[in-house]
Formats: structure tokens, C-alpha cells, sequence
């Protein structure tokens, strides 16, 4: 987690999302490891015999013997957890952490330690554990590689899901944690209960929870209206974040400052900046989404993030293309359009630390608007917005 810190620190999601995977995926094994290690030793040592001589009935025995195999790792997970939910409260801009997630992570760990402790019970051989490890991260990691349109996939608690623009039903949480638990308490109770027939009870809470998780696939994440709300700064052309990176906003303005000074008040040039799902109008364009490009609550490259998301403006002319009968425009016609791109686009967000451009062209046409007045730049930059740069040929010199 501390490694991937700048991937998830700031937004609750995220936190979440790479919270589970990691301590699913490496907690997870290391669990049913332990566990298979504990309930192998002690039938190595030998206490069977010792036991049977207690007044103790077997189910209550195993229960204390497998007691810490699922606690203790659970735990760790717990204590990881609220590490890095309160390391990224300080950067989180709206929401709450997704607490029925978290700890329906914790029961999965705990499950697999119960696992781990019956099969180390039943096969105590050496290897079995590092052997059970490795099983349990194949298991876990395929869905994620699997078929993406299955429902099936979100009962494993290890699954990916990233968007800071959703949040998960409420019953979403309390249904895995009684899906995996029931197959733990299952596992158990045919192990070492007398009547084995009452395993069927948390088994049927286990399958009652999943049918529902799996006839709901993906729509266990849904919009979250909240943390994709527009907060918009009072600038011309205004720029509006999306309110989960609201902290952002200062940063993004003074990024874009630069760019929004040759833009204010021209003709076709966008009123507003905005960023992620929000509904775009006709003089909008679409900012870069800040899921990548921040750590630790600050915008790594100011610069870099104001000329990529100067590409956006382009989609503002892309109406319906002009139709050429049978052959499209020439190739040199084409180059001298993407040069001219290029430039454009240098000139509003100038970018040194990848200022290359793609041909001479480029550069003379850069140098032709570097050497306008600020009205003649602005009457050519009213000229190009107008234009409609989707059509090679119509894209108008500097």
C-alpha cells in the first residue's frame, strides 16, 4: 500500500479498491497459510489423543484452536486499513471511507484462515501450506482476468474496481462478508461438528447472499451524484473539477491560467473547463481526469496536465465532417493540419518538458504566432476555433 500510495491516497474509492485487492491478494494466501500451518502442528504434535480426553465437545475445540487463525490475521488487515484511511482522510475532498467493504475484507481474511486451519487439519504435510498459498492467489487473481460481463466475478472479494465516480450499494458490504463467512463456518462445521447436517444453515446464508451479488454484476457500484458534482472557480473560462478532487481546484486554475488568458473572450473559444462524468454543454470541454497526475493531494506537472487537456478542445468543432466524394484529403494536406495542431496547441499551453514538436512545419508555424500581436493572435485564434479542425482542409495558417 505504501508503494502505490499516490495511486490511491486523496480519494475514498480508490483507498478502498486498492485496499482490497492488495490485502486480498497478498493478506488473502498468507492467511490461509497460517492457518494450514496451525491446524497441521498440532496434528503433528500429536494431540489428537489429548484431546479426545477432554470434557470439551469437538466443534467447541476447534473453534478455540482456530480461534487465533482467523483473528489474528484479520487483525492485521484491520490495523492496515485504518493506516491508510487515516493517511488519506487529510487529502480526501468530499465522501466517507466505505466502512461495510472494509469489513467484510477482513471477515474474507478471517475466512481463509478458518479454510486453511481444517485443510492443515485434515492433510498436515509440510508443503501444504506454501502449496495452499499459492492456490488461493490463482483463485483469487483469475476473475480478474476473467470474463468481465459475469456477475460471478464480484463474489471474489480480491476483484478490481476503480472509478472515483461510483460507490457501492449499501448491501453490497454485509453480503460478501455473509457469502464468504458461511463457506468458512461450512467448512468448519463439516470438519468437526457432531451433526454435520447444521453446516447446511450458514451454507444456505452464504448462497442466499451471492445469488443476489451475482444477478447484480457490475451495478454493485453506481453513481455516487456526489463526488461527481461540478466545483467550479469563478475564472473566464471557468474551470470545474469534479467535488472528489475538490481540493484540486486551486491547483487546476492556476494551471490553466496561462492557457485561459489567450482564450477569454474569443469567439468559439469553451466557457467552461470541466471534469469527469458531468453532463458536457455545446461550450464545454473536457479536463483531464486527476485520478492520475496527483500525489499526496498536489498536481505533480501543472504544465503537462494544461497541454493534454488542451487536446479536449479540440472535440468543440467536431461536428459533422465534410464529406469528400471518393478520396479523402491528400497526405500533404493532412500533415500541414496536424503541424498546425501542434503549434496551436504549444502556443496556448506552452509544455517544456516535451516541447518537440512533429516537423519543421510546426515550428514555423509556432514562430508565426509567437511573433503576432495579441490582437492578431486572437483574431487568427477566433479564425481556427471556427474553422472546424476535423476537417484537414479547412484548418486555417497562422
Amino acid at each position: 500500500m505504501y508503494t502505490k500510495a499516490p495511486q490511491w491516497q486523496g480519494r475514498w474509492a480508490e483507498t478502498t479498491d486498492v485496499l482490497r485487492v492488495t490485502g486480498l491478494l497478498l493478506g488473502g494466501p498468507l492467511s490461509i497459510a497460517a492457518g494450514c500451518w496451525q491446524g497441521g502442528r498440532e496434528r503433528r504434535r500429536g494431540t489428537a489423543e489429548l484431546r479426545a480426553t477432554l470434557a470439551r465437545p469437538p466443534l467447541r475445540q476447534a473453534l478455540v484452536t482456530a480461534a487465533p487463525a482467523a483473528l489474528w490475521p484479520a487483525a492485521g488487515y484491520a490495523v492496515a486499513a485504518a493506516g491508510c484511511l487515516v493517511t488519506t482522510w487529510p487529502y480526501a475532498s468530499s465522501g466517507h471511507p466505505f466502512w461495510t467493504l472494509t469489513a467484510a475484507d477482513a471477515v474474507a481474511v478471517a475466512a481463509l484462515g478458518v479454510v486453511g486451519f481444517v485443510v492443515g487439519r485434515l492433510i498436515p504435510w509440510r508443503l501444504t501450506a506454501p502449496l495452499l498459498a499459492v492456490v488461493t492467489y490463482v483463485v483469487l487473481g483469475i476473475p480478474s482476468y476473467g470474463a468481465h460481463d459475469s456477475g460471478l466475478r464480484w463474489l471474489d472479494p480480491a476483484i478490481q474496481h476503480s472509478s472515483s465516480w461510483e460507490r457501492p450499494v449499501w448491501w453490497f458490504g454485509p453480503a460478501s462478508a455473509l457469502w464468504t463467512g458461511g463457506l468458512a463456518a461450512a467448512v468448519l462445521l463439516a470438519y468437526a461438528a457432531r451433526h454435520r447436517l447444521i453446516l447446511l444453515v450458514p451454507l444456505a446464508l452464504a448462497v442466499a447472499a451471492a445469488v443476489p451479488v451475482a444477478r447484480t454484476g457490475d451495478e454493485v457500484w453506481r453513481d455516487n451524484p456526489a463526488a461527481a458534482r461540478p466545483v467550479c472557480d469563478h475564472g473566464s473560462p471557468q474551470v470545474c473539477v469534479a467535488a472528489v478532487h475538490g481540493k484540486l481546484l486551486p491547483q487546476v486554475s492556476k494551471a490553466l491560467a496561462g492557457t485561459n488568458a489567450k482564450l477569454r473572450g474569443v469567439p468559439g473559444a469553451p466557457t467552461r473547463w470541466i471534469e469527469g462524468p458531468s453532463r458536457k454543454g455545446p461550450h464545454d470541454a473536457a479536463l483531464m481526469d486527476l485520478d492520475y497526475g496527483v500525489a499526496h493531494g498536489d498536481l505533480l506537472d501543472p504544465v503537462s496536465y494544461a497541454f493534454s487537456s488542451l487536446r479536449n478542445l479540440r472535440v468543440l468543432n467536431c461536428g459533422k465532417k465534410t464529406e469528400h466524394g471518393g478520396a479523402g484529403p491528400s497526405d500533404a494536406i493532412v500533415a500541414r493540419s496536424i503541424d498546425i495542431n501542434q503549434a496551436v496547441s504549444q502556443w496556448l499551453a506552452p509544455n517544456p518538458v516535451s516541447p518537440h514538436l512533429p516537423g519543421k512545419s510546426s515550428y514555423r508555424e509556432l514562430a508565426r504566432l509567437k511573433a503576432k500581436s495579441p490582437a492578431e493572435a486572437r483574431a487568427y485564434l477566433a479564425r481556427y476555433l471556427a474553422a472546424g479542425t476535423c476537417d484537414p482542409e479547412k484548418v486555417p495558417a497562422p
